[in-house]
């Protein structure tokens, strides 16, 4: 809950509000030197924690940005925290309390209401759960359910509330929308600067676990994404991508600079796919290698996959 003192101390740089498997928080500094340092807007389509974005805000002063997610529940999320913050941690402290009197019975109440027509107690919903929840995984089944059990760590609190007015500060210049990916790279033209962090490809057939939204993001959508991205640099964006070291994406932008990176990752069904493992940043701009040809997008295998 806020304090006194906190609201009125100068504000802070926003920082994510949701803990997000997959989050890129731990790897700024190394994502950082390959980002443009002037452009004419910023362009998520996968938003995720929103961990660049909010750096990005914090270094670029009224930064213009596009924002997306498939995920629903997330952008009802990130649009209560713009447009109604005080009314969000207002939510959020009434959680606090009922969960003080009946932990894990409160937790699965909330869990099971997936009906709640209030966008700003939906969106406090999820920042609930998200804190609450096993290692602050968003997982939904094939019905779109949230279906993660609740964790063994419990929060101290929900939320800070000078971030919160922060970020909401920083999303006022942003266009959030709920959708597929396509169309927010299909609005990136020349001058953009887009961060492409899509759910990674697998290392290996156990090393994912059921994604964000009830939908697989498998091979077809890989190369789907590959052919909006080049199409988005044709147009004058540049694009820095994240994913992981694999045949597979090494393939679909072997005509880009791709370099090696590493990320500490503690959610894995293998074990060594736990701890630092290799990653890819790949660059993707106009003075890339060579022109690009665009991989095929047709259900059979896709490029770099007997």
């Amino acid at each position: 809950m806020r304090s006194e003192t906190e609201l009125f101390e100068s504000p802070p740089v926003a920082e994510p509000f949701l803990k997000w498997a997959g989050g890129k928080g731990q790897m700024l500094a190394q994502l950082e030197p390959f980002f443009p340092k002037a452009f004419k807007r910023y362009v998520e389509p996968f938003l995720g924690g929103g961990a660049v974005f909010f750096r990005q805000a914090s270094v670029h002063s009224g930064l213009q940005a596009i924002l997306s997610d498939s995920n629903v529940e997330l952008i009802n999320c990130y649009e209560g925290v713009r447009d109604r913050p005080d009314e969000l941690m207002r939510a959020l402290d009434l959680h606090a309390v009922n969960f003080s009197k009946t932990g894990a019975a409160y937790y699965y109440a909330v869990r099971t209401k997936r009906i709640v027509p209030n966008p700003v107690e939906r969106a406090a919903r999820m920042i609930f759960l998200n804190k609450t929840c096993f290692n602050g995984l968003w997982r939904v089944n094939s019905r779109g359910e949230f279906n993660v059990p609740i964790g063994s760590a419990l929060p101290k609190e929900y939320y800070v509330g000078r971030n919160i007015m922060a970020a909401s500060r920083a999303l006022r210049r942003a266009t959030l929308k709920a959708g597929d990916f396509e169309e927010t790279l299909s609005q990136a033209t020349d001058g953009d600067f887009v961060y492409v962090d899509p759910p990674y490809f697998p290392r290996s057939p156990t090393s994912s676990f059921t994604a964000y939204t009830a939908e697989i993001f498998g091979r077809t959508a890989q190369a789907k994404l590959a052919v909006c991205v080049a199409e988005a640099v044709l147009r004058g964006a540049t694009a820095v991508l994240s994913n992981s070291d694999t045949p597979l994406i090494r393939e679909l932008y072997g005509d880009f600079d791709i370099h090696e990176v590493t990320s500490r990752r503690a959610i894995n069904a293998v074990g060594t796919d736990r701890g630092r493992v290799p990653e890819l940043v790949i660059v993707a701009k106009k003075k890339s290698k060579r022109g690009r040809k665009l991989p095929s997008t047709s259900d059979g295998p896709a490029p770099g996959v007997s």
